[in-house]
């Protein structure tokens, strides 16, 4: 599973925060400038949030301070466009995704963009599934074939999986496992290489591997691999998706029971930053074709809820 699901927040990133805020608390002045820093804040707040990363790990990658990151989040921070710039690459996302930048596009994406801004969330998920099935050079067919589970982790995407293939016949991959093995590292140490960058770009590079070699097969997800518009549009476009949806209390039981004290070692917090990641992802493994509720299942009734949605048509 992704590290982005169960990453510590450390104490020294809660600090810094900590400070930004009460910095913050002083007497704001509303005008254009500060209404800008907020919604940038909000954003950056957001995006870092669905990575599943903390401060600490921001400002690692960023080369920045935890303190001015903090800052910024909370609007009080005028970041340059150069820092902008560094922790867009840090958290592997485009730079407008954080700031718009104004630049001229072709009409046609103006209007459309102009348009889909104005449809409610269900439509614009129907909007968004029309345009992967239209445009993303995959059959019904084909992509009924290759099944991928997405969701937090202890979701039960290994467990579930895997017996799923079996009842199916189709090969089982583990998209984190198939990165570890192309690569000769474990996603610790590529994660301390490369960074998030860096693991995003292997995470395409074997997915589009096994698209290639393999026509029929269920694929367990990273949880975080929905956070990766590029690399979550192929998900989409070429796999049956089915969120594996459960409460966080569970998907915490359910990692701490497989033996894995890592979620709650030095972090208190650890259970409201698993509902805070849950809640900054959910509109995005909402776009999964279709969804399996695991909380209060058995194995065995998951399994059956998963194989009727997921038995390809004769």
């Amino acid at each position: 599973m992704s590290r982005g699901s169960s990453s510590p927040k450390s104490s020294k990133g809660q600090s810094a925060f900590r400070k930004a805020k009460a910095t913050s608390r002083s007497s704001s002045h509303s005008s254009p400038e500060n209404s800008y820093l907020q919604q940038l804040g909000e954003k950056l707040r957001g995006v870092r949030a669905r990575r599943g990363m903390s401060l600490r790990q921001l400002a690692k990658e960023s080369a920045l301070s935890a303190r001015f990151l903090a800052k910024v989040e909370l609007g009080r921070g005028n970041i340059s466009v150069g820092r902008l710039h560094q922790v867009a690459r840090a958290l592997g996302v485009p730079m407008e995704t954080l700031a718009a930048d104004g630049l001229p596009t072709a009409p046609p994406f103006e209007q459309s963009t102009a348009f889909l801004k104005r449809l409610p969330p269900g439509q614009l998920r129907d909007a968004h599934k029309l345009l992967l099935e239209k445009f993303g050079g995959v059959d019904t067919a084909s992509r009924r074939s290759r099944i991928a589970l997405i969701g937090l982790r202890g979701a039960g995407k290994s467990t579930l999986g895997s017996l799923l293939a079996h009842r199916l016949g189709f090969p089982f991959i583990e998209l984190d496992k198939q990165i570890e093995r192309d690569s000769g590292l474990t996603l610790t140490i590529i994660f301390d290489l490369y960074g998030a960058s860096g693991f995003r770009r292997m995470e395409r590079e074997a997915l589009e591997a096994i698209f290639a070699k393999h026509p029929k097969f269920v694929l367990a997800t990273g949880g975080s691999i929905v956070s990766d518009a590029g690399t979550y549009n192929r998900l989409l476009s070429g796999c049956f998706t089915i969120w594996l949806r459960a409460k966080a209390e569970e998907h915490m039981a359910r990692v701490l029971a497989q033996g894995d004290r890592r979620p709650m070692a030095h972090n208190r917090q650890a259970m409201r930053d698993l509902r805070r990641i849950l809640w900054s992802r959910e509109a995005l493994y909402r776009q999964a074709d279709t969804v399996v509720a695991t909380s209060g299942q058995s194995v065995k009734e998951s399994l059956q809820a998963l194989q009727r949605l997921a038995r390809p048509s004769p």
